[in-house]
């Protein structure tokens, strides 16, 4: 076998075998294969695309090139959760202990983030203590025992995915979908789930900005799910506004308490309850998505998901006194109000700006070597469709420096006051095998 041929047969739509795309991730995987090679052929499925088979034997051949999770040993169904990333998205805070209090094991691999806030293991790391550093026995244990855990993603989770990201970026194949999705799916079918929901992003804060592309991506993502034997399901939302009202790791865990609580932000609460549903099923708490939801609100309503949210934090060595007591989270030296200069409706919030308004207040990392302020960000006080006064506050800084004049002004450039009262749909479609 060449590898000459293969980017030929590519080149000219030909179906790749198994055989072949193996091949290729052996061989790039280890070294045999040089940049230049496999430049070409993710160009050649860049324009030509690729079958159902080729996407799920892309992805089980990059699963197959590192380490795979083995979840075994954890009774029930696992089901796993992947946001393609937004701004202010905590809905995994709220998620794992929400859908655990159904006793369905949430065994969650996550990572650290780059872009406006950190992941979803910085976030958890405001909580004074907390870690993911645990072994596998005891990660196995904890779910078996109180049903949620999240720990990093290895070292060696699918090393050929990384490689041929790095290529990706520099020779601009992207934004190919399915490379994107063989990406994505490779990482949450090696971290050894047994169903996955899946929440694909559509609008401006969103990697999809288009919703037909946040579609092609969700059907991909689930067609390859299913074709290697993955329960899978995606929820195309919309990132056309934060979500929620908080933008900043300590903020966004204080948020995801009150959420647990009952008292948070109502687009938060909907879409937690929407895709906790769909993870109630798949997992067998549930026999339909409606009876999903009653039980998911009913651990709201009487204290069992923010007591299992206690336990969670308590268990990988976090003060759990942080649920009852939100001022031991890190705090930021300074609030300002950014006030509005027009009356009105809020038409727009541009999300993308926005995450970087709180990247600029230190809130996330743009390179991995970088310190994230867990206490600094945003909190937004009004959102689309809200009316608004001159001189009413539309957002709060907080902040560790008290030169914020540039992020005040980015705000209210970001934020369109006009005379329509607009609505956002959250939920926009729901996509099956």
């Amino acid at each position: 076998m060449r590898m000459v041929d293969i980017i030929a047969k590519k080149r000219d739509n030909g179906e790749l075998t198994k055989e072949e795309i193996q091949y290729f991730i052996d061989g790039y995987t280890k070294g045999d294969i040089p940049d230049y090679q496999a430049s070409a052929l993710l160009m050649a499925v860049f324009f030509n695309d690729m079958t159902q088979a080729e996407r799920a034997d892309l992805t089980m051949a990059m699963v197959k090139s590192g380490d795979e999770i083995d979840l075994s040993a954890i009774n029930g169904v696992k089901v796993d959760k992947h946001s393609t990333g937004g701004v202010g998205d905590t809905t995994t805070l709220v998620l794992a202990p929400l859908v655990a209090a159904l006793d369905v094991p949430v065994a969650k691999m996550s990572g650290r983030g780059l872009g406006h806030t950190g992941g979803t293991i910085d976030k958890l790391e405001a909580v004074e203590g907390f870690h993911v550093e645990i072994t596998d026995k005891e990660f196995t244990d904890i779910v078996n025992r109180d049903k949620v855990a999240v720990i990093g993603q290895s070292g060696n989770l699918t090393p050929a995915d990384k490689k041929i990201y790095a290529l990706r970026d520099v020779t601009a194949t992207v934004n190919s979908i399915p490379l994107i999705a063989s990406s994505i799916m490779s990482k949450k079918i090696a971290s050894g789930a047994d169903a996955i929901v899946l929440d694909v992003k559509t609008g401006d804060g969103a990697f999809m900005k288009h919703e037909e592309d946040a579609v092609a991506l969700a059907e991909a993502m689930v067609s390859i799910g299913n074709n290697v034997g993955r329960n899978t399901m995606a929820i195309i939302s919309s990132m056309s506004e934060p979500l929620g009202y908080a933008i900043g790791n300590a903020l966004e865990v204080k948020e995801a308490i009150e959420t647990l609580k009952g008292e948070g932000p109502e687009d938060l609460t909907r879409l937690c309850l929407e895709l906790g549903a769909q993870m109630a099923v798949l997992g067998g708490a549930a026999e339909s998505l409606d009876e999903a939801k009653e039980k998911l609100q009913a651990v709201i309503d009487d204290g069992q998901a923010l007591e299992k949210f206690k336990t969670f934090l308590k268990n990988q060595g976090g003060d759990p006194t942080v649920v009852d007591d939100v001022s031991r989270l890190p705090q930021a030296d300074y609030q300002y109000e950014v006030k509005s200069k027009e009356s009105g409706f809020v038409e727009e919030i541009k999300a993308e700006e926005i995450g970087i308004a709180s990247a600029m207040l230190g809130a996330g990392r743009q390179t991995k070597e970088d310190v994230i302020d867990l206490a600094v960000g945003l909190v937004l006080k009004k959102k689309v469709g809200d009316p608004v006064e001159v001189g009413e506050t539309l957002a709060v800084i907080h902040s560790n420096t008290e030169d914020v004049a540039e992020v005040e002004a980015k705000i209210l450039k970001d934020y369109k006051i006009g005379d329509n009262k607009v609505n956002i749909e959250l939920v926009r479609q729901v996509i099956t095998g």
